[in-house]
Protein backbone atom coordinates (compact mmCIF):
# COMPACT_ATOMS: atom_id res chain seq x y z
CA UNK A 1 0.00 0.00 0.00
CA UNK A 2 0.94 3.70 -0.68
CA UNK A 3 1.89 5.67 2.23
CA UNK A 4 -0.02 9.11 2.54
CA UNK A 5 1.99 11.82 1.68
CA UNK A 6 -0.02 15.00 2.65
CA UNK A 7 1.96 17.32 0.32
CA UNK A 8 2.30 15.45 -3.15
CA UNK A 9 -2.04 15.00 -2.37
CA UNK A 10 -2.45 18.83 -1.91
CA UNK A 11 -0.21 19.05 -5.02
CA UNK A 12 -2.61 16.23 -6.67
CA UNK A 13 -5.64 18.14 -5.40
CA UNK A 14 -4.74 21.17 -7.26
CA UNK A 15 -3.93 19.80 -10.46
CA UNK A 16 -7.73 17.79 -9.96
CA UNK A 17 -9.47 21.10 -9.28
CA UNK A 18 -7.79 22.85 -12.54
CA UNK A 19 -8.81 19.92 -14.19
CA UNK A 20 -12.24 19.99 -12.95
CA UNK A 21 -12.79 24.03 -13.01
CA UNK A 22 -11.52 24.02 -16.94
CA UNK A 23 -14.21 20.98 -17.45
CA UNK A 24 -11.64 18.31 -18.81
CA UNK A 25 -13.38 15.60 -16.65
CA UNK A 26 -16.21 15.71 -19.18
CA UNK A 27 -13.85 13.47 -21.77
CA UNK A 28 -13.86 10.43 -18.99
CA UNK A 29 -16.84 8.24 -19.93
CA UNK A 30 -18.12 7.52 -16.36
CA UNK A 31 -19.75 4.46 -17.39
CA UNK A 32 -16.50 3.07 -18.18
CA UNK A 33 -14.71 4.20 -14.65
CA UNK A 34 -15.33 2.41 -11.11
CA UNK A 35 -18.29 3.50 -9.39
CA UNK A 36 -15.32 5.67 -6.48
CA UNK A 37 -14.02 7.33 -9.99
CA UNK A 38 -17.60 7.98 -11.00
CA UNK A 39 -18.27 9.59 -7.76
CA UNK A 40 -14.90 11.71 -8.05
CA UNK A 41 -16.34 12.70 -11.98
CA UNK A 42 -19.55 13.96 -10.53
CA UNK A 43 -18.01 16.04 -7.67
CA UNK A 44 -15.32 17.70 -10.46
CA UNK A 45 -18.56 18.49 -12.27
CA UNK A 46 -19.83 20.74 -9.83
CA UNK A 47 -16.90 23.27 -10.00
CA UNK A 48 -16.87 23.10 -13.62
CA UNK A 49 -16.57 26.75 -15.64
CA UNK A 50 -19.03 26.71 -17.98
CA UNK A 51 -18.30 27.91 -21.27
CA UNK A 52 -18.54 27.44 -25.20
CA UNK A 53 -15.03 25.27 -25.61
CA UNK A 54 -15.37 21.45 -26.42
CA UNK A 55 -13.90 19.43 -23.40
CA UNK A 56 -10.52 18.55 -25.33
CA UNK A 57 -9.84 22.94 -25.94
CA UNK A 58 -10.58 22.79 -22.01
CA UNK A 59 -8.15 20.03 -21.35
CA UNK A 60 -5.03 21.26 -23.71
CA UNK A 61 -6.35 24.53 -21.96
CA UNK A 62 -6.04 22.63 -18.38
CA UNK A 63 -2.70 21.36 -18.93
CA UNK A 64 -1.60 25.02 -20.22
CA UNK A 65 -2.20 26.57 -17.04
CA UNK A 66 -0.95 23.66 -15.04
CA UNK A 67 2.77 24.63 -16.33
CA UNK A 68 5.20 23.09 -18.66
CA UNK A 69 5.85 19.60 -16.58
CA UNK A 70 1.94 19.24 -17.21
CA UNK A 71 2.08 20.23 -21.26
CA UNK A 72 4.89 17.84 -21.34
CA UNK A 73 2.87 15.05 -19.76
CA UNK A 74 0.14 16.01 -22.21
CA UNK A 75 2.23 15.39 -24.90
CA UNK A 76 3.77 12.24 -23.99
CA UNK A 77 0.06 10.54 -23.21
CA UNK A 78 -0.66 11.76 -26.76
CA UNK A 79 1.77 9.30 -27.39
CA UNK A 80 0.31 6.23 -24.64
CA UNK A 81 -3.61 5.92 -26.14
CA UNK A 82 -3.59 2.48 -24.79
CA UNK A 83 -3.57 4.58 -21.70
CA UNK A 84 -5.77 7.87 -22.05
CA UNK A 85 -7.74 6.45 -25.21
CA UNK A 86 -7.96 7.29 -28.68
CA UNK A 87 -9.84 9.77 -29.00
CA UNK A 88 -8.00 11.75 -25.66
CA UNK A 89 -4.58 10.79 -27.27
CA UNK A 90 -5.45 12.89 -30.37
CA UNK A 91 -7.42 15.52 -28.50
CA UNK A 92 -3.64 15.83 -26.48
CA UNK A 93 -1.79 16.21 -29.91
CA UNK A 94 -3.75 19.65 -29.70
CA UNK A 95 -0.44 21.15 -27.32
CA UNK A 96 1.99 21.20 -30.06
CA UNK A 97 2.65 24.63 -30.56
CA UNK A 98 0.51 26.05 -27.71
CA UNK A 99 3.14 27.02 -25.18
CA UNK A 100 3.77 30.81 -24.82
CA UNK A 101 7.77 31.94 -25.33
CA UNK A 102 9.61 32.89 -22.47
CA UNK A 103 11.19 36.76 -22.04
CA UNK A 104 14.23 37.34 -24.99
CA UNK A 105 16.11 38.55 -21.70
CA UNK A 106 16.26 35.56 -20.26
CA UNK A 107 17.14 33.57 -23.24
CA UNK A 108 20.29 36.46 -23.88
CA UNK A 109 21.14 35.39 -20.22
CA UNK A 110 20.94 31.84 -20.63
CA UNK A 111 23.87 32.26 -23.50
CA UNK A 112 26.26 34.39 -21.94
CA UNK A 113 26.03 32.27 -18.78
CA UNK A 114 26.98 29.11 -20.79
CA UNK A 115 29.57 30.25 -22.61
CA UNK A 116 30.94 32.81 -20.18
CA UNK A 117 31.09 36.02 -22.57
CA UNK A 118 28.41 38.85 -23.92
CA UNK A 119 25.89 37.88 -26.43
CA UNK A 120 27.78 39.97 -29.02
CA UNK A 121 31.11 37.61 -28.73
CA UNK A 122 28.61 34.96 -29.25
CA UNK A 123 26.43 35.60 -32.61
CA UNK A 124 26.63 38.62 -34.37
CA UNK A 125 22.77 38.52 -34.67
CA UNK A 126 19.85 36.99 -32.28
CA UNK A 127 16.29 37.15 -32.86
CA UNK A 128 12.90 36.92 -30.81
CA UNK A 129 11.85 33.58 -30.39
CA UNK A 130 10.28 31.88 -33.91
CA UNK A 131 9.27 28.81 -31.56
CA UNK A 132 8.44 27.94 -28.07
CA UNK A 133 7.70 24.26 -26.37
CA UNK A 134 7.13 22.82 -22.96
CA UNK A 135 11.50 22.73 -22.17
CA UNK A 136 13.16 25.15 -24.62
CA UNK A 137 12.28 27.76 -27.10
CA UNK A 138 14.17 28.38 -30.83
CA UNK A 139 15.40 31.37 -31.81
CA UNK A 140 17.08 32.18 -35.67
CA UNK A 141 20.54 33.70 -34.92
CA UNK A 142 23.64 34.14 -37.24
CA UNK A 143 27.48 33.03 -35.71
CA UNK A 144 30.54 35.55 -35.71
CA UNK A 145 31.05 33.55 -38.74
CA UNK A 146 28.14 34.62 -40.75
CA UNK A 147 26.37 30.82 -41.05
CA UNK A 148 22.77 31.10 -40.30
CA UNK A 149 21.66 28.76 -37.41
CA UNK A 150 18.74 27.43 -35.33
CA UNK A 151 19.12 27.96 -31.37
CA UNK A 152 17.31 26.30 -28.64
CA UNK A 153 17.64 27.39 -25.71
CA UNK A 154 16.40 26.00 -21.87
CA UNK A 155 13.36 27.42 -20.48
CA UNK A 156 14.48 29.30 -16.98
CA UNK A 157 14.01 27.24 -13.80
CA UNK A 158 12.67 24.62 -15.42
CA UNK A 159 14.37 21.84 -14.15
CA UNK A 160 12.94 22.21 -10.47
CA UNK A 161 9.85 22.88 -11.87
CA UNK A 162 10.05 19.10 -13.85
CA UNK A 163 11.59 17.80 -10.36
CA UNK A 164 8.56 19.07 -8.23
CA UNK A 165 5.44 17.79 -10.57
CA UNK A 166 6.97 13.90 -11.68
CA UNK A 167 7.04 13.92 -8.29
CA UNK A 168 3.57 14.33 -7.90
CA UNK A 169 3.06 12.43 -10.74
CA UNK A 170 5.07 9.67 -9.59
CA UNK A 171 3.32 9.29 -6.26
CA UNK A 172 -0.47 9.45 -8.27
CA UNK A 173 0.73 6.35 -10.60
CA UNK A 174 1.93 4.24 -7.45
CA UNK A 175 -1.88 5.17 -5.67
CA UNK A 176 -3.58 4.33 -9.32
CA UNK A 177 -1.59 0.79 -9.29
CA UNK A 178 -1.93 0.24 -5.65
CA UNK A 179 -5.72 0.38 -5.83
CA UNK A 180 -6.54 -0.68 -9.91
CA UNK A 181 -5.39 -4.13 -11.70
CA UNK A 182 -6.16 -2.24 -14.95
CA UNK A 183 -3.65 0.14 -13.61
CA UNK A 184 -0.69 -2.26 -13.24
CA UNK A 185 -1.84 -3.90 -16.58
CA UNK A 186 -1.06 -0.29 -18.12
CA UNK A 187 2.02 0.33 -15.99
CA UNK A 188 1.20 4.05 -15.31
CA UNK A 189 4.21 3.81 -12.93
CA UNK A 190 6.43 3.13 -15.83
CA UNK A 191 4.58 5.51 -17.95
CA UNK A 192 6.05 7.71 -15.16
CA UNK A 193 9.15 6.65 -15.36
CA UNK A 194 9.44 7.02 -18.83
CA UNK A 195 8.65 10.16 -19.10
CA UNK A 196 10.96 11.05 -16.24
CA UNK A 197 13.65 9.36 -18.03
CA UNK A 198 12.62 11.44 -21.62
CA UNK A 199 12.65 14.88 -19.52
CA UNK A 200 15.76 14.53 -17.83
CA UNK A 201 17.49 13.85 -21.53
CA UNK A 202 15.74 16.69 -23.27
CA UNK A 203 16.40 19.14 -20.22
CA UNK A 204 20.37 18.51 -21.20
CA UNK A 205 20.20 19.79 -24.84
CA UNK A 206 23.86 18.45 -25.21
CA UNK A 207 21.96 14.91 -25.23
CA UNK A 208 19.73 15.86 -27.79
CA UNK A 209 22.52 17.16 -30.11
CA UNK A 210 23.87 13.53 -29.62
CA UNK A 211 20.43 11.77 -30.98
CA UNK A 212 20.40 14.18 -33.37
CA UNK A 213 23.81 13.72 -34.45
CA UNK A 214 22.89 9.56 -34.00
CA UNK A 215 20.09 9.98 -36.53
CA UNK A 216 22.56 12.04 -38.70
CA UNK A 217 25.45 9.70 -38.95
CA UNK A 218 22.35 6.34 -39.71
CA UNK A 219 20.72 8.80 -42.36
CA UNK A 220 23.82 9.98 -44.16
CA UNK A 221 23.47 7.70 -47.03
CA UNK A 222 19.78 7.90 -47.33
CA UNK A 223 19.07 10.13 -50.63
CA UNK A 224 15.71 11.30 -49.63
CA UNK A 225 15.49 12.14 -45.76
CA UNK A 226 18.21 14.78 -44.15
CA UNK A 227 18.49 16.14 -40.24
CA UNK A 228 20.20 19.60 -39.30
CA UNK A 229 24.22 19.55 -38.08
CA UNK A 230 25.23 20.19 -35.20
CA UNK A 231 27.14 23.02 -33.85
CA UNK A 232 29.07 21.59 -31.10
CA UNK A 233 31.22 24.73 -30.30
CA UNK A 234 28.03 26.71 -29.44
CA UNK A 235 26.41 23.92 -27.72
CA UNK A 236 26.29 23.11 -24.33
CA UNK A 237 23.82 21.86 -21.46
CA UNK A 238 21.47 25.15 -21.99
CA UNK A 239 21.87 25.90 -25.44
CA UNK A 240 21.73 23.64 -28.86
CA UNK A 241 22.65 25.26 -31.78
CA UNK A 242 22.12 23.56 -35.16
CA UNK A 243 22.18 24.19 -39.20
CA UNK A 244 18.96 26.29 -40.09
CA UNK A 245 16.54 24.66 -42.16
CA UNK A 246 14.82 26.82 -45.05
CA UNK A 247 12.23 24.40 -45.93
CA UNK A 248 8.40 24.62 -46.57
CA UNK A 249 6.56 23.50 -43.76
CA UNK A 250 4.93 19.73 -44.32
CA UNK A 251 1.50 21.09 -43.19
CA UNK A 252 1.95 23.94 -46.19
CA UNK A 253 0.31 22.07 -48.89
CA UNK A 254 -0.24 24.39 -51.49
CA UNK A 255 3.18 26.11 -51.31
CA UNK A 256 4.57 22.24 -52.01
CA UNK A 257 2.66 22.15 -54.59
CA UNK A 258 3.18 25.25 -56.14
CA UNK A 259 6.95 24.67 -55.54
CA UNK A 260 6.49 21.38 -58.05
CA UNK A 261 7.41 18.76 -55.15
CA UNK A 262 6.00 15.30 -55.47
CA UNK A 263 3.16 14.93 -53.19
CA UNK A 264 2.44 11.53 -53.67
CA UNK A 265 6.37 10.78 -53.60
CA UNK A 266 6.67 12.75 -50.39
CA UNK A 267 3.98 10.62 -49.24
CA UNK A 268 5.59 7.58 -49.50
CA UNK A 269 8.74 8.90 -48.35
CA UNK A 270 7.64 9.80 -44.83
CA UNK A 271 6.81 6.22 -43.99
CA UNK A 272 9.44 4.90 -45.88
CA UNK A 273 11.75 7.07 -43.97
CA UNK A 274 10.57 6.28 -40.50
CA UNK A 275 10.64 2.35 -40.68
CA UNK A 276 14.01 2.60 -42.16
CA UNK A 277 14.76 3.96 -39.16
CA UNK A 278 12.69 1.76 -36.87
CA UNK A 279 13.94 -1.24 -38.68
CA UNK A 280 17.18 -0.91 -39.61
CA UNK A 281 19.07 1.55 -37.46
CA UNK A 282 16.37 0.30 -34.23
CA UNK A 283 16.23 4.60 -33.56
CA UNK A 284 13.61 6.64 -34.50
CA UNK A 285 11.99 10.13 -34.32
CA UNK A 286 8.64 9.99 -32.03
CA UNK A 287 7.49 13.39 -32.85
CA UNK A 288 6.79 13.41 -36.35
CA UNK A 289 4.34 15.79 -36.85
CA UNK A 290 3.81 18.26 -39.49
CA UNK A 291 5.27 21.37 -37.23
CA UNK A 292 8.61 19.09 -36.96
CA UNK A 293 8.85 17.85 -41.17
CA UNK A 294 9.91 20.68 -43.78
CA UNK A 295 10.87 19.83 -47.74
CA UNK A 296 13.72 21.30 -49.07
CA UNK A 297 14.24 22.21 -52.34
CA UNK A 298 15.84 19.79 -53.36
CA UNK A 299 12.41 17.65 -52.37
CA UNK A 300 14.32 15.89 -49.39
CA UNK A 301 12.33 15.41 -46.24
CA UNK A 302 13.76 17.52 -43.40
CA UNK A 303 13.22 16.72 -39.36
CA UNK A 304 13.99 18.86 -36.45
CA UNK A 305 13.10 18.62 -33.00
CA UNK A 306 14.85 15.51 -31.80
CA UNK A 307 13.38 15.67 -27.88
CA UNK A 308 11.54 12.67 -27.95
CA UNK A 309 12.97 9.50 -29.52
CA UNK A 310 12.49 6.07 -29.74
CA UNK A 311 14.51 2.69 -29.60
CA UNK A 312 14.00 -0.99 -30.34
CA UNK A 313 16.49 -3.87 -29.96
CA UNK A 314 17.07 -6.34 -32.54
CA UNK A 315 14.30 -8.59 -30.87
CA UNK A 316 11.82 -5.80 -31.31
CA UNK A 317 12.54 -5.12 -34.61
CA UNK A 318 12.64 -8.52 -35.61
CA UNK A 319 9.06 -8.22 -33.76
CA UNK A 320 8.03 -5.75 -35.39
CA UNK A 321 9.00 -6.66 -39.37
CA UNK A 322 7.41 -10.33 -38.94
CA UNK A 323 4.29 -8.38 -37.48
CA UNK A 324 4.25 -6.19 -40.53
CA UNK A 325 5.04 -8.79 -43.18
CA UNK A 326 2.26 -10.63 -41.44
CA UNK A 327 -0.41 -8.09 -41.93
CA UNK A 328 1.02 -7.48 -45.38
CA UNK A 329 0.31 -11.46 -46.35
CA UNK A 330 -2.62 -11.91 -44.25
CA UNK A 331 -0.61 -14.75 -42.40
CA UNK A 332 -2.22 -13.79 -39.32
CA UNK A 333 -1.71 -17.45 -37.48
CA UNK A 334 2.44 -15.86 -37.94
CA UNK A 335 1.28 -12.72 -36.17
CA UNK A 336 0.11 -14.37 -33.13
CA UNK A 337 2.73 -17.03 -33.08
CA UNK A 338 5.31 -14.30 -32.60
CA UNK A 339 3.34 -12.41 -30.13
CA UNK A 340 4.00 -16.01 -28.55
CA UNK A 341 7.76 -16.06 -29.03
CA UNK A 342 8.60 -12.62 -28.11
CA UNK A 343 6.45 -13.30 -24.57
CA UNK A 344 4.03 -10.47 -24.76
CA UNK A 345 0.88 -13.13 -24.67
CA UNK A 346 1.21 -15.19 -21.98
CA UNK A 347 1.19 -19.00 -22.70
CA UNK A 348 -1.83 -19.80 -21.12
CA UNK A 349 -4.21 -18.09 -23.92
CA UNK A 350 -4.89 -19.87 -27.20
CA UNK A 351 -2.69 -19.32 -30.24
CA UNK A 352 -5.81 -19.71 -32.78
CA UNK A 353 -7.78 -17.60 -30.76
CA UNK A 354 -5.26 -14.67 -30.62
CA UNK A 355 -5.01 -15.04 -34.54
CA UNK A 356 -8.52 -14.88 -35.30
CA UNK A 357 -8.43 -11.43 -33.15
CA UNK A 358 -5.79 -10.54 -35.32
CA UNK A 359 -7.65 -11.29 -37.98
CA UNK A 360 -10.48 -9.12 -36.92
CA UNK A 361 -7.56 -6.16 -37.11
CA UNK A 362 -6.72 -6.95 -40.26
CA UNK A 363 -8.93 -8.16 -42.37
CA UNK A 364 -11.22 -4.95 -42.20
CA UNK A 365 -7.91 -3.10 -43.57
CA UNK A 366 -6.24 -5.22 -46.13
CA UNK A 367 -5.48 -3.86 -49.59
CA UNK A 368 -7.52 -0.42 -48.97
CA UNK A 369 -5.99 3.00 -49.29
CA UNK A 370 -5.13 5.18 -46.28
CA UNK A 371 -8.90 7.17 -46.77
CA UNK A 372 -10.63 4.39 -46.63
CA UNK A 373 -8.95 3.18 -43.11
CA UNK A 374 -10.07 4.42 -39.88
CA UNK A 375 -6.81 4.48 -37.91
CA UNK A 376 -8.31 5.93 -34.57
CA UNK A 377 -10.88 2.56 -34.69
CA UNK A 378 -8.23 0.29 -35.92
CA UNK A 379 -5.85 1.27 -32.94
CA UNK A 380 -9.04 1.33 -30.79
CA UNK A 381 -9.52 -2.46 -31.48
CA UNK A 382 -5.65 -3.43 -31.16
CA UNK A 383 -5.82 -2.13 -27.55
CA UNK A 384 -8.59 -3.89 -26.49
CA UNK A 385 -7.23 -7.11 -28.01
CA UNK A 386 -4.33 -6.77 -26.51
CA UNK A 387 -5.93 -6.21 -23.08
CA UNK A 388 -8.60 -9.30 -24.00
CA UNK A 389 -5.46 -11.30 -24.06
CA UNK A 390 -3.13 -9.90 -20.53
CA UNK A 391 -0.69 -7.98 -22.97
CA UNK A 392 1.27 -6.18 -20.92
CA UNK A 393 2.18 -2.58 -22.10
CA UNK A 394 5.04 -2.54 -23.98
CA UNK A 395 6.32 1.24 -23.73
CA UNK A 396 8.52 1.26 -26.43
CA UNK A 397 6.19 -0.75 -28.97
CA UNK A 398 2.90 2.07 -27.96
CA UNK A 399 5.42 4.69 -28.80
CA UNK A 400 6.53 2.97 -32.12
CA UNK A 401 2.59 2.08 -32.95
CA UNK A 402 1.42 5.90 -32.04
CA UNK A 403 3.91 7.71 -34.21
CA UNK A 404 3.19 4.66 -36.73
CA UNK A 405 -0.39 6.13 -36.65
CA UNK A 406 0.78 10.21 -37.00
CA UNK A 407 3.27 8.87 -39.97
CA UNK A 408 0.57 7.18 -41.27
CA UNK A 409 -2.00 10.63 -40.89
CA UNK A 410 0.99 13.13 -42.13
CA UNK A 411 1.52 11.04 -45.64
CA UNK A 412 -2.67 10.77 -46.05
CA UNK A 413 -2.78 14.60 -45.92
CA UNK A 414 -0.29 14.40 -48.85
CA UNK A 415 -1.58 11.09 -50.68
CA UNK A 416 -5.60 10.39 -49.48
CA UNK A 417 -5.56 7.26 -51.28
CA UNK A 418 -1.82 5.82 -49.97
CA UNK A 419 -1.95 2.10 -49.03
CA UNK A 420 0.35 1.90 -45.88
CA UNK A 421 0.79 -1.53 -46.56
CA UNK A 422 1.76 -2.11 -50.11
CA UNK A 423 4.27 1.30 -49.07
CA UNK A 424 5.44 -0.39 -46.11
CA UNK A 425 6.53 -3.90 -48.25
CA UNK A 426 9.44 -2.75 -49.55
CA UNK A 427 10.83 -1.82 -46.14
CA UNK A 428 10.05 -4.34 -44.62
CA UNK A 429 11.20 -7.46 -46.75
CA UNK A 430 14.68 -6.15 -47.43
CA UNK A 431 15.44 -6.24 -43.75
CA UNK A 432 13.30 -9.23 -43.01
CA UNK A 433 16.00 -10.81 -45.90
CA UNK A 434 19.17 -9.11 -44.56
CA UNK A 435 18.66 -9.96 -41.00
CA UNK A 436 16.30 -13.38 -41.30
CA UNK A 437 17.63 -14.58 -44.16
CA UNK A 438 20.88 -17.12 -44.23
CA UNK A 439 22.83 -13.74 -44.28
CA UNK A 440 21.17 -12.83 -41.15
CA UNK A 441 21.83 -16.02 -39.81
CA UNK A 442 25.74 -15.85 -40.68
CA UNK A 443 25.59 -12.82 -38.64
CA UNK A 444 23.79 -14.07 -35.59
CA UNK A 445 26.56 -16.96 -35.80
CA UNK A 446 28.77 -13.84 -35.59
CA UNK A 447 26.99 -12.41 -32.84
CA UNK A 448 27.16 -15.95 -30.62
CA UNK A 449 30.55 -16.98 -31.14
CA UNK A 450 31.17 -13.28 -29.61
CA UNK A 451 29.17 -14.15 -27.04
CA UNK A 452 30.85 -17.73 -26.12
CA UNK A 453 34.25 -15.92 -26.68
CA UNK A 454 33.41 -13.22 -24.49
CA UNK A 455 32.38 -16.23 -21.79
CA UNK A 456 35.80 -17.91 -22.31
CA UNK A 457 37.43 -14.79 -21.18
CA UNK A 458 35.90 -14.73 -17.95
CA UNK A 459 36.57 -18.31 -17.35
CA UNK A 460 39.72 -16.93 -15.53
CA UNK A 461 38.25 -13.76 -13.49
CA UNK A 462 35.42 -16.67 -12.40
CA UNK A 463 38.36 -18.64 -11.31
CA UNK A 464 39.74 -15.91 -9.22
CA UNK A 465 36.60 -14.74 -7.55
CA UNK A 466 35.97 -18.72 -6.60
CA UNK A 467 39.77 -18.91 -4.88
CA UNK A 468 39.21 -15.52 -3.14
CA UNK A 469 35.64 -17.19 -1.82
CA UNK A 470 37.59 -20.51 -0.63
CA UNK A 471 39.87 -18.32 0.75
CA UNK A 472 37.12 -15.91 3.06
CA UNK A 473 35.78 -19.21 4.06
CA UNK A 474 39.20 -20.15 5.84
CA UNK A 475 39.23 -16.99 7.15
CA UNK A 476 35.70 -17.33 8.52
CA UNK A 477 36.78 -20.81 9.83
CA UNK A 478 39.72 -19.50 11.82
CA UNK A 479 37.52 -16.48 13.30
CA UNK A 480 35.63 -19.20 14.66
CA UNK A 481 33.08 -20.17 12.37
CA UNK A 482 34.65 -24.02 12.18
CA UNK A 483 33.33 -25.91 8.67
CA UNK A 484 33.42 -29.69 9.09
CA UNK A 485 36.17 -30.57 6.74
CA UNK A 486 33.86 -33.24 4.64
CA UNK A 487 31.48 -30.56 3.88
CA UNK A 488 34.52 -28.50 2.38
CA UNK A 489 35.32 -31.95 0.95
CA UNK A 490 32.04 -32.28 -0.58
CA UNK A 491 31.73 -28.74 -1.98
CA UNK A 492 35.03 -29.16 -3.77
CA UNK A 493 33.93 -32.28 -5.49
CA UNK A 494 30.63 -30.71 -6.23
CA UNK A 495 32.28 -27.38 -7.49
CA UNK A 496 35.02 -29.56 -9.76
CA UNK A 497 31.68 -32.14 -11.25
CA UNK A 498 30.10 -29.02 -12.05
CA UNK A 499 33.13 -27.50 -13.71
CA UNK A 500 34.06 -30.42 -15.98
CA UNK A 501 30.19 -30.36 -17.26
CA UNK A 502 30.97 -26.34 -17.62
CA UNK A 503 33.18 -27.43 -19.41
CA UNK A 504 32.07 -29.87 -21.99
CA UNK A 505 29.41 -27.65 -22.69
CA UNK A 506 31.54 -25.08 -23.61
CA UNK A 507 33.11 -27.40 -26.12
CA UNK A 508 29.87 -29.08 -27.23
CA UNK A 509 28.45 -25.54 -28.15
CA UNK A 510 31.63 -24.23 -29.89
CA UNK A 511 31.61 -27.62 -32.46
CA UNK A 512 27.88 -27.12 -32.73
CA UNK A 513 28.52 -23.51 -33.66
CA UNK A 514 31.83 -24.35 -36.43
CA UNK A 515 29.14 -26.95 -37.79
CA UNK A 516 26.46 -24.35 -38.52
CA UNK A 517 29.22 -22.03 -40.04
CA UNK A 518 30.56 -25.11 -42.10
CA UNK A 519 27.12 -25.67 -43.61
CA UNK A 520 26.19 -22.21 -43.67
CA UNK A 521 28.97 -21.53 -45.72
Amino acid sequence: MVAIAPFQLLRLARVGFVLAREGAFALVDPNEAPPAVRALIRIARLVERRGSADSAERLVTALTRLGPSYIKLGQFMATRPDVVGVRVARDLERLQDRIPPFAQSDAIHAIEAAFGKPLNQVFAEFSQPIAAASIAQVHRATTLQGETVAVKVLRPNVRYRFRRDLGAMAYAAALLESLSAEARRLKFVDVVETLSRSVTMEMDLRLEAAALSEMAENTRDDPDFRVPTVNWDLTAREILTMEWIDGTPLHDIDTIVAKGHDRIALGRTIIQSFLRQALRDGFFHADMHPGNLFIDENSRLCAVDFGIMGRLGLKERRFLAEILLGFITRNYRRVAEVHFEAGYVPARHSVDDFAQAIRAIGEPIHQRSADQISMAKLLTLLFEVTGLFDMRTRTELVMLQKTMVVVEGVSRALDPHLNMWTTAEPVVREWIEKNLGPIGRIQDLGRNAASFAGMLAHLPAIASRAETLGARIEEAADKGFPIDERSIAAIGRAEAKRARWGNLALWIIAITLALIAARLI
